[in-house]
């Protein structure tokens, strides 16, 4: 937990994402580099490496905080799909990234790149818009 990017960095979480608000048993954050546009991430309130560790009501509430990101982002950005990836080689803090994805987008039909190359990147005010989308569709 010393080095964990969700509990003790901060200052490299606030690099890589906004924080948007906290959801039932995870906290809600809108990743900044956006060639995926709507790209979230929802991690654990608690430090916890591996879903298998969650009792069935917090497993279930987890699935549940996933399952209201992913409606909320279907509603605010129309994706034809929403792609889920639990990744959690280098960083052990349960978090779930939260995908969408256009038809004629960038990485259609394959799973997502974790780090584009080039970055896209939104004004302030486009990520206040999209962060605004989301939370009103949750």
């Amino acid at each position: 937990m010393e080095n964990c990017l969700y509990c003790k960095n901060k200052q490299k979480l606030d690099s890589l994402m906004i924080p948007i608000c906290d959801l039932g048993v995870t906290k809600l954050f809108l990743f900044r580099e956006q060639t995926y546009y709507g790209r979230c991430v929802i991690a654990y309130k608690e430090h916890n490496v591996d879903f298998t560790e969650l009792d069935d009501e917090q497993s279930a509430l987890f699935i549940k905080d996933m399952q209201r990101v992913g409606r909320a982002i279907m509603k605010a950005v129309n994706p034809a799909k929403v792609n889920y990836g639990m990744y959690s080689d280098t960083l052990a803090h349960l978090h779930v990234h939260i995908v969408p994805k256009q038809k004629d987008g960038y990485g259609f039909g394959g799973t997502f790149e974790m780090n584009v190359n080039p970055p896209k990147y939104l004004s302030d005010d486009e990520y206040k818009d999209i962060i605004n989308k989301i939370k009103e569709n949750l």
